[in-house]
């Protein structure tokens, strides 16, 4: 099964829905931290066309 790849922020009211529903689901993810990763947020922004929000998978 592919990884889901969950861009977040430690802000995000719903990263924790996210994170327990893909568990609940027994989908491995792999969370990306935008906040605390300069890397990470160049990435979300190419793979995403430039959005704003999170979280996004």
């Amino acid at each position: 099964m592919a990884r889901v790849k969950v861009y977040s922020t430690g802000v995000c009211p719903y990263r924790q829905k996210t994170k327990a529903l893909l568990q609940k689901w027994n989908i491995p993810y792999d969370e990306i931290r935008i906040d605390t990763d300069r890397s990470a947020l160049t990435e979300f922004a190419r793979v995403t066309y430039g959005a704003r929000t999170v979280p996004r998978s």
